[in-house]
């Protein structure tokens, strides 16, 4: 009878109670002082559901964030306009597009992924192992088509600036440009090395694959993410559309891996296993780039 009565006991606490009410089960936690909290104590915020005492600027019992400093899930500091930056990279991604229009193929031939390759018959080498390493990263921002650039920017806008108020400026920046050159990495490592490739879609997967961390780590439903997902990587692995799927997985593993630190990092060592997390991955594309760069030379 007493073992009986200890485990029901024990199966009864392992389920999380609201800190205000010990009587109410919940699935939901504050995203600033992460206490559980049923509907009732649930308050809106840009990212999840805040408590009461946070809302309020503070909490009496110690567990609350700085209030003079309010903080996303991440641990970034909150900001006036939680989308700057998702504006910023939108901003340089159409303004480099309008050069690529003006210019001409002469810029996009420059800047484009490449591993190794002639552009004319006269023309030395170019790409990646010829020392360019630069095309990783400038890849990122070139586009291929009013179409292309059209249905990346609002992916960036729709997905990237919820994840930037839920992460913080500093974070989300990392994230995306670790997820973009991850799917660089990749492509230049399994992509024939005369094929080009451009465009911001690696980091937008890894945008995706974090937005699923966070909204799991939120207890939301990830069937629409899901979705939207599978549709893409559809159109991904879809011959007729000519599209560099190395890049979409590329960022998409980097995306999970690095979001799952970003929202799932202990609070004391929040800011090591985030950007740890953030220098392993870089370190994994150095690896893949010198890799594919001796098999070419």
């Amino acid at each position: 009878m007493d073992q009986a009565e200890g485990s029901t006991q024990d199966a009864a606490h392992s389920v999380p109670v609201c800190y205000r009410h010990p009587d109410r089960e919940t699935g939901v936690r504050c995203t600033r002082c992460e206490r559980p909290i049923c509907p009732e104590c649930m308050v809106s915020a840009s990212v999840g559901f805040q408590c009461p005492e946070c809302v309020r600027g503070g909490s009496g019992t110690g567990h609350a964030p700085d209030a003079s400093r309010p903080r996303t899930i991440a641990g970034g500091t909150m900001t006036a306009d939680p989308r700057l930056f998702t504006k910023v990279l939108i901003g340089i991604n159409i303004a480099v597009f309008l050069a690529q229009q003006a210019v001409g193929d002469t810029l996009t031939e420059h800047f484009e992924l490449i591993g190794r390759a002639q552009y004319s018959l006269f023309s030395p080498l170019e790409g990646i192992a010829e020392g360019q390493y630069y095309r990783l990263l400038t890849a990122m921002f070139l586009h291929g088509g009013i179409t292309h650039i059209l249905f990346n920017m609002l992916s960036l806008w729709w997905i990237g600036g919820p994840l930037e108020a839920a992460l913080g400026r500093a974070r989300y920046l990392a994230l995306y440009f670790v997820s973009g050159l991850a799917g660089s990495a990749l492509t230049y490592l399994l992509a024939a090395p005369n094929q080009p490739s451009l465009g911001a879609s690696g980091a937008i997967f890894g945008l995706f694959g974090a937005t699923g961390v966070l909204m799991r780590r939120l207890n939301y439903d990830l069937r629409p993410l899901v979705a939207l997902l599978v549709i893409n990587l559809i159109i991904t692995f879809t011959p007729a559309m000519h599209i560099a799927w190395q890049a979409h997985v590329g960022g998409l593993v980097a995306g999970v891996a690095v979001g799952y630190a970003m929202v799932h990092a202990p609070r004391e060592k929040r800011t090591l296993v985030q950007y740890g997390a953030c220098a392993v991955v870089l370190a994994l594309v150095v690896v893949l780039t010198l890799v594919r760069t001796a098999q070419l030379t």
